[in-house]
């Protein structure tokens, strides 16, 4: 595998008033899928549904679920969050099947949040039909799109996952089995992904080579199921069977599973985010209890702390185990400092400079009571734009905060990523081109510490797996297609 830089830094200026409300990274989906042996009494379709809420916080922009009831695939979905699309009507629609997939699904782009877009995709083909959903991104997706587009294939949505059924699709006719074409697919899909494919018998699910995103294999009662996180297993009242490893194939059918190896040797390197933000802290990923890891995260930040403070307070939700693991290694006092709207639908793109920072005000509030007087010190997941970052800090200051001091669990982020992770272009990320004393001006803290990536990866010891830490390096562990100009496509 080659490594490579994407380029040296440059100082560029950062627009604060950006049109984001929202300053954190996003993942591209989370993914679920069950296979019931025959005579379980189980209904897959609420089973994705419960899955699927569970998994909300992977993807809040459009759902779905498809189902297959004695051979017929069976779909609804529809743009929104999951309890917004899918109504008792529509469950009672899909009951009675014998297996399910299920997807919720974050668009980088305005022009994806659209019904057309949405997963699961159904095919129709030669050799029967399949519905699919994935998590991840494809490098090469252009290059393959366009491939099939000369061999006159038409596309409807725009997205990974219908590049993906194509691939497939193509290399059943070919082939005898499902789990065959799947497996030959993957001999020209370069990227990350997830997925999982459901036709007329079986439910296979696959990790690309790197094992780039999180996919597991669980059971409730004896049916076998597929889960971007083990969270959606224990919603169910099933449990962790294993992870799917890097390049794996796993058949589930009637009970019985079968797995199989695409055969490509890769260095293995799970999304180092998907352990500091994505996840919900009741998973376990590869090996690595997620809740844990943050409080030691917390820990280390801690025995690097060289400021003095009264109170230490996370920021909702990602910070919190990572604030009171600084607390205990510390010694300083833990608090409620910020109050998040557990209610309040995700802010999205708002036209005006007003909209956007009271966006944030209505997500979080800070308890002026706890934090009037004292030296906060203020722990987070990370720092993007550093647009949402500032606004905390003003929050706290006006609350009555004697000083801020920012603490991170995430080194500074100063390249873009290909494999999922949506983050802006470098010259919008806060750390680009700026020192740490740079930043922390910028948001208007006392001071400002990183974590470190050395440090983070020494909290990684029970990781089954290695890491992608492009993000933080520039290192890819995949080499990026570019144009002729030297431009990433």
């Amino acid at each position: 595998m080659t490594r490579r830089s994407i380029g040296p830094q440059k100082k560029e200026g950062l627009p604060l008033n950006c049109l984001c409300t929202d300053d954190k990274l996003h993942e591209e989906c989370g993914i679920f899928g069950m296979s019931c042996p025959p005579n379980e009494d189980r209904d897959p379709a609420l089973a994705a549904y419960n899955a699927l809420f569970a998994l909300q916080h992977r993807g809040q922009e459009s759902c779905g679920i498809t189902v297959n009831r004695d051979g017929d695939l069976l779909q609804h979905k529809d743009t929104g969050l999951v309890p917004d699309v899918f109504s008792k009507e529509h469950l009672e629609a899909l009951s009675g099947a014998q297996m399910a997939i299920g997807h919720v699904r974050y668009a980088a782009d305005n022009s994806l949040r659209t019904v057309t877009n949405a997963q699961p995709i159904i095919v129709h083909h030669a050799s029967g039909s399949m519905a699919l959903c994935y998590n991840g991104k494809l490098v090469n997706s252009k290059a393959l799109r366009t491939e099939c587009e000369n061999r006159g294939a038409i596309f409807r949505t725009t997205n990974d996952a219908e590049v993906i059924s194509y691939m497939i699709v193509r290399e059943h006719l070919r082939t005898n089995t499902l789990e065959d074409a799947v497996l030959n697919a993957m001999q020209f899909m370069i990227g990350a992904f997830s997925l999982i494919v459901m036709d007329q018998t079986r439910l296979i699910a696959a990790r690309d080579p790197n094992g780039f995103r999180p996919l597991c294999m669980g059971k409730v009662g004896d049916s076998i199921v597929f889960a971007s996180e083990s969270c959606a297993i224990q919603a169910l009242g099933g449990y962790l069977i294993r992870d799917v490893k890097p390049g794996e194939v796993i058949v589930a059918e009637k009970g019985r599973i079968d797995s199989y190896h695409c055969g490509i040797l890769a260095k293995s390197s799970l999304c180092m985010f998907e352990l500091i933000y994505f996840t919900r802290q009741d998973s376990i990923i590869d090996g690595v209890s997620v809740g844990h890891f943050r409080e030691q995260a917390g820990r280390m930040l801690a025995r690097r702390n060289t400021a003095q403070g009264d109170l230490v307070i996370g920021v909702p939700d990602s910070g919190l185990a990572a604030a009171m693991g600084f607390s205990k290694e510390s010694g300083i006092p833990y608090g409620i400092g910020l109050m998040k709207n557990r209610y309040i639908q995700r802010a999205f793109i708002q036209s005006q400079q007003w909209e956007r920072d009271k966006s944030v005000r209505i997500k979080l509030n800070a308890l002026a009571a706890v934090v009037r007087g004292k030296r906060i010190i203020l722990v987070d997941d990370s720092i993007v734009r550093g647009t949402t970052c500032k606004r905390i800090v003003k929050i706290l200051r006006h609350a009555g905060a004697t000083e801020v001091h920012m603490k991170v669990t995430a080194p500074p982020f100063l390249n873009p990523c290909y494999f999922g992770t949506h983050i802006p272009d470098s010259s919008q990320l806060a750390a680009y081109g700026r020192t740490t004393e740079e930043v922390c001006e910028m948001i208007g803290a006392d001071s400002l510490q990183y974590m470190s990536v050395t440090d983070l990866k020494d909290l990684m010891d029970g990781l089954h797996m290695g890491v992608c830490d492009a993000c933080f390096t520039g290192h890819y562990v995949l080499p990026i297609p570019r144009d002729t100009t030297g431009k990433a496509v």
